[in-house]
């Protein structure tokens, strides 16, 4: 009966995964389980430790005259509550990218409610709302127009000729999301999720037009851990995502290789496809609370002929604290002596 219980959460995560479809597009990271919080904000405190810390950082497209690069910072505990936890989180984003330097600039905080739906704690249930403060701005001091050529040569000092009514402009956004989690064995884990982000639909116009809103964006994730030998395993992970009429699938495998588990040592190796645009080489190495990962583009779109091939490089890191159990002891031991 259990199983039976257990399969059909499994199976309605599935059906939502398939079923959802939404109406530019937000920052993205090739290592998006690196990144837990932009990917889903139920991820926030499911995760094996008591706090989390963790930063990656990406630079696309070098072979350009001016590349586009993306940071992100991010922070989130674990709260006991009298039978399940609860998470709180902080997450910072920063993506700057072409001449004008357009950036997008992003403080939010990720909630979540995190519920064990078994007595045996091998199926969880996650639930998370992430309310955050989004800039989007432009400058112009680096820009030329065709009012300041005055015949000869470009002149800066000519007026642009230009009328920016804004170049920066502020929004209150709002996402959410839900991730199921079932641990068949300590190493056997499937992992799925669904969020939507700015379902609220924020204005984004610099000239006070209110038809001109950010697109909802869905996002489904599924994983599956496994081990394959002693030391080896696998895992498998499909990410799809829609916004507007933007959308892009990535799907891959890494292996991980354990060199100490006492001191939870291992190694990764991985390769991904983000379809129809790059593919993705991953490595990794995990040392006790730390876990460090770095990925490569390769890009094979159309916009090729631009980059020759050349896509993105990203680094990422996460540490994870978790408190050591005091041990009490249930029973007395008694001195010789006696």
């Amino acid at each position: 009966m259990k199983v039976c219980v257990q399969l059909k959460y499994i199976s309605a995560l599935l059906l939502l995964l398939c079923g959802f479809y939404t109406q530019g597009q937000d920052i993205h990271f090739s290592q998006y389980n690196m990144s837990p919080l932009n990917l889903n904000p139920a991820f926030t405190g499911l995760f094996d430790g008591d706090y989390r810390a963790g930063a990656i950082y990406r630079s696309q497209w070098s072979a350009v005259p001016v590349p586009y690069s993306t940071v992100s910072l991010m922070g989130d505990a674990k709260l006991k509550t009298k039978s399940n936890h609860a998470g709180v989180g902080l997450l910072f984003n920063n993506d700057v990218s072409g001449d004008s330097k357009y950036g997008t600039t992003q403080l939010s905080v990720p909630l979540s409610y995190i519920a064990r739906l078994n007595s045996d704690s091998s199926l969880y249930l996650s639930v998370g709302l992430q309310p955050g403060i989004t800039n989007i701005g432009f400058r112009t001091n680096q820009q030329t127009f065709d009012n300041q050529f005055d015949g000869d040569s470009y002149n800066p000092a000519l007026p642009t000729g230009e009328n920016f009514p804004a170049i920066s402009h502020t929004y209150f956004d709002v996402a959410s999301g839900l991730v199921l989690q079932y641990h068949l064995s300590q190493q056997t884990i499937i992992t799925g999720g669904i969020s939507l982000s700015h379902f609220n639909k924020p204005k984004i116009s610099y000239f006070n037009n209110a038809d001109i809103r950010l697109d909802p964006k869905i996002v489904s994730s599924l994983s599956f851990n496994f081990p394959i030998a002693q030391r080896l395993s696998v895992n498998t992970e499909l990410m799809y995502e829609r916004q507007g009429k933007f959308h892009e699938t990535v799907l891959g495998a890494k292996c991980s290789y354990a060199l100490n588990s006492k001191d939870r040592q291992a190694v990764s190796a991985g390769f991904y496809t983000r379809l129809q645009d790059a593919l993705v080489m991953r490595v990794g190495y995990d040392y006790k609370q730390w876990q460090f990962g770095m990925s490569y583009d390769i890009n094979t779109s159309a916009f090729r002929a631009a980059t020759n091939r050349r896509g993105a490089i990203e680094f990422a890191l996460i540490y994870i604290f978790k408190k050591e159990s005091i041990f009490i002891p249930k029973k007395r031991v008694c001195p010789i002596y006696m």
